[in-house]
């Protein structure tokens, strides 16, 4: 079966993120003073094939702990459909 991968990966809440907090600086400058504690990370969308649901999410786990994320700094969410 095919799957699409959908995952979003973010830097820890405790730790700075200092590109989310120059975007969240510059926002009074564009006429946006009310956006504030921007985080930026990274979207990655994929295709796999598995026998199934359940080894499609684990393969994805497997793909975002040893390679997306470095999980030190980051953490990570992903949903798995079928197409």
């Amino acid at each position: 079966m095919k799957f699409k991968a959908e995952i979003d990966v973010m830097p820890h809440a405790a730790l700075l993120d200092p590109q989310g907090k120059a975007v969240s600086n510059s926002m009074p400058n564009i006429g946006l003073p009310t956006i504030h504690d921007v985080r930026i990370g990274k979207h990655i969308s994929m295709e796999l094939e598995a026998d199934n649901e359940a080894s499609a999410h684990e393969m994805v786990e497997t793909a975002c702990k040893k390679l997306l994320a470095n999980l030190i700094m980051e953490s990570f969410t992903f949903t798995v459909k079928a197409i």
